[in-house]
């Protein structure tokens, strides 16, 4: 018999019993629907979180935060022969350092301030990093100086600021604002130190020479102040303490501390040529007992926990799948005893035992795999309702907005793939016994329809 003549033969009996199949397709359909859709809520919340990781972090980016020492367990800050180190290794395209102003300083223009993060940047490698210009220029001395995109929109009106200066977002309203040209301007950089409980402040004036370009991300903002070394050099003199650090006379201070922050950096980050060579960099500085955090890191340990997640929800949808091919099998069985007419007669003309049990299996597989292919279609459907509907029940009972980025439920192509193999493996087992049930049929037997 040809593999046609087999299939137009599997066509014909699954119609004499099409109550009976359409039955055990239906149940088959819901199993697939079942495990694609339960399996898709792991799907989606991964993407969903895999996109805020990602959205906030800078894929090469490795933050490095200092070594381990061998003393007493503890980590020491980086320094110059630290920055060297990392940018001789392969792979890296560049190695920015911050030193931190240990104080918030206040600034100031006409009756406008506020106060705002003091940076010591290092600008070539800051640029070769990204770091871009919106206007103006980097700065060329030390009275020259930076300003974050975000500074000029902050700088309010002198005195206490009120909850009618801000807008539904939080942004300062324009009226309440700093709105004058700022490129060329001089600003009053102020900052303070303590001597027997007192307050001293004093006033270094600084010229804007460039804004930064808007940050990429929109919840992101710039507003710090990047000034020179030697302006820092000028602040740390005036506060006699590294870094301006703001320390009362009466406090009880260890000098090794104060010098062991002296000339180190505060941020250090590394940038790789691409995201392959991130995993490379952060195992050659794991060595060296240098303490990093990278976003491929966070991914892998994201991705394993919803592997493990995924994994055991495919596993709980297999069941439903599992629980429909008890119907398949009951359908293959019931087939084989009703045709046990037809199985004598082929086997009195000559059939092969492997035709007859090829042509049951075939029945089955066309169970399995069309309840899979329309279970896929509905588990589509249900995964769109699903998006839409659940945010506004959230919403509805608790109050609540979800986030518009947050996933509930997402199904690649590789779920549909997974749920039509474990669905045709189900389909083939639960048609093989009946199958081979057929094939031992007496001849004599089934046409006086005794099986």
């Amino acid at each position: 018999m040809k593999l046609k003549d087999q299939f137009r033969f599997v066509r014909q009996n699954m119609k004499k019993n099409r109550t009976r199949v359409y039955m055990t397709i239906l149940a088959t359909a819901m199993g697939c629907a079942f495990l694609i859709v339960l399996a898709s809520v792991g799907f989606g919340l991964q993407k969903s979180v895999v996109k805020e990781i990602t959205e906030r972090r800078i894929m090469t980016q490795i933050d490095v935060y200092g070594q381990e020492t061998s003393e007493n367990g503890g980590y020491r800050q980086l320094d110059g022969k630290d920055v060297q180190i990392f940018e001789e290794m392969s792979d890296v395209k560049a190695v920015t350092r911050r030193i931190m102003l240990q104080q918030e300083a206040k600034y100031s223009i006409g009756d406008y301030q506020q106060s705002a993060q003091t940076v010591v940047a290092n600008f070539p490698s800051e640029i070769s990093a990204g770091f871009e210009l919106s206007e103006g220029s980097l700065a060329k001395d030390k009275t020259e100086v930076v300003v974050g995109y975000n500074f000029p929109l902050n700088l309010a009106v002198q005195g206490e600021q009120t909850e009618e200066m801000f807008d539904d977002k939080g942004q300062l309203k324009e009226e309440f604002r700093y709105n004058g040209k700022l490129i060329g301007e001089t600003i009053h950089l102020t900052v303070r130190k303590l001597e027997e409980g007192k307050q001293i402040e004093k006033v270094f004036e600084v010229k804007v020479a460039g804004i930064s370009k808007k940050p990429t991300k929109e919840w992101a903002e710039d507003r710090s102040v990047y000034i020179s070394e030697e302006l820092l050099k000028d602040i740390e003199e005036f506060t006699g303490t590294p870094k301006g650090i703001v320390l009362d006379s009466a406090e009880q201070v260890k000098p090794a501390d104060l010098e062991a922050s002296k000339n180190t950096f505060d941020d250090v980050k590394i940038y790789a040529e691409n995201m392959e060579a991130v995993q490379g960099i952060v195992d050659s500085l794991k060595e060296k007992d240098y303490a990093t955090y990278s976003v491929v890191n966070e991914l892998k340990e994201v991705n394993l926990m919803f592997a493990i997640a995924k994994a055991g929800l495919i596993f709980i949808g297999t069941i439903a799948i599992l629980i429909a091919s008890i119907g398949i099998y009951n359908t293959m069985t019931m087939a084989v005893t009703e045709r046990a007419p037809d199985i004598g007669i082929m086997k009195a003309i000559g059939a092969n035992p492997r035709i007859i049990k090829k042509i049951f299996l075939l029945e089955s597989s066309y169970i399995g795999l069309i309840g899979a292919l329309i279970g896929t279609i509905v588990s589509y459907g249900i995964s769109y309702a699903v998006n839409i509907v659940i945010p506004l029940i959230i919403k509805q009972a608790f109050g609540e907005e979800t986030p518009p980025e947050l996933i509930f439920s997402d199904i690649p192509l590789s779920l549909p793939i997974i749920c039509i193999v474990i669905c045709y493996g189900v389909t083939i087992l639960s048609g093989l016994r009946p199958a081979q049930r057929a094939t031992r049929v007496d001849v004599l037997r089934a046409m006086r329809r005794e099986v």
